[in-house]
């Protein structure tokens, strides 16, 4: 089998938050290098430096990191979230209508 397409969704990060998600693992488990890490991944080595450290501020406030779904913790959106209406606008009932 294959898996020459799994192990590049792995190696090769397309999408901007799994990307983030990789250079900082990279970093902080890998201890690699961090301009290294800017190079493959693609970010300039200030704007890496950046995003570590407010990384490291995020875990320490206990917001979560910036990748993950506040619902996938199994709650609601906290910190502020933004939240929006979901309800479904119908028509108006007749009964709860102005009389003629």
């Amino acid at each position: 089998m294959d898996d020459q397409p799994c192990r590049s969704f792995f190696l090769e990060p397309r999408a901007p938050l799994h990307r983030r998600y990789e250079a900082l693992r990279a970093f902080f488990i890998e201890a690699r290098p961090p301009a290294e890490i800017a190079a493959r991944y693609g970010y300039k080595p200030a704007a890496f430096n950046v995003m570590i450290s407010r990384f490291r501020g995020r875990i320490r406030r206990d917001t979560g990191p910036p990748f993950f779904s506040p619902m996938d913790a199994g709650g609601p959106p906290g910190d502020g979230a933004a939240r929006t209406a979901t309800a479904r606008r119908g028509p108006k009932s007749p009964i709860n209508g102005p009389s003629t």
